[in-house]
């Protein structure tokens, strides 16, 4: 029991660090180093280490053991492409079958999303999106799709930190997200499919354009 409490408090540490970009890409996770680090046995931190490298977080390098995985611009890409698919149908889906109430309260407060931006108050930013994720995944009704979107979003929010330095792009970001939730709280399956198209492929090339996509150079952890 003991164990499983130290894996689930170290795979929760290294996630946050991960997605957080503490741990950047190429990072090697020795096991003596971050067993001493985070103040447990190598056997739990072994468990942890499996489910982040279930989740594609971590990878097996030759020669070099267990890193951070790579956020190339292959796999930006890639994600992208099934982000596409999944959230185009989610948001079409989420129009038949949502609470016209809660969308019309997202898309008040996206209008005020920008503020928050100005102001440098980027958590409470990011926590109205993932407000807005809550109320899409609420709305559907369906386990596997909502399973396949949160599977995706663990990855995308590891890459959203390439964006916390533009500021313009996230204010763009709320537009297009007042736009979704409109088509959401009106019933309008097309224009909330087409509104997330346009806001998912202009989030795509805003990433691209990031110097700091390109991989980092291997590197030993602290």
């Amino acid at each position: 029991m003991l164990s499983g409490r130290a894996s689930d408090r170290a795979y929760e540490t290294l996630r946050r660090e991960i997605l957080q970009w503490r741990l950047a890409p190429g990072t090697v996770l020795g096991e003596v180093e971050q067993s001493t680090r985070l103040g447990i046995s190598r056997t739990p931190l072994r468990e942890a280490l499996s489910r982040l490298t279930a989740d594609g977080l971590v990878e097996a390098q030759s020669g070099r053991g267990l890193v951070v995985a790579q956020v190339s611009p292959a796999a930006v890409s890639e994600l992208f492409e099934l982000r596409e698919a999944l959230e185009t149908a989610a948001s079409a889906l989420a129009s038949e079958r949502r609470d016209p109430g809660e969308f019309a309260r997202l898309a008040d407060d996206f209008d005020g999303a920008a503020a928050l931006v100005e102001q440098g108050e980027l958590e409470a930013y990011y926590a109205l999106v993932e407000r807005f994720d809550d109320a899409i995944d609420e709305s559907l009704g369906n386990p596997y799709l909502v399973g396949a979107l949160r599977g995706v979003r663990t990855h995308l929010q590891r890459i959203r930190r390439l964006s916390q330095d533009d500021p313009a792009r996230l204010v763009r970001a709320a537009a297009e997200h007042r736009t979704i939730a409109e088509a959401i709280r009106d019933g309008d399956a097309e224009l909330a499919r087409s509104a997330t198209r346009i806001h998912l492929r202009a989030s795509l090339r805003h990433i691209q354009a990031n110097p700091r996509l390109e991989a980092s150079e291997p590197k030993e952890s602290a």
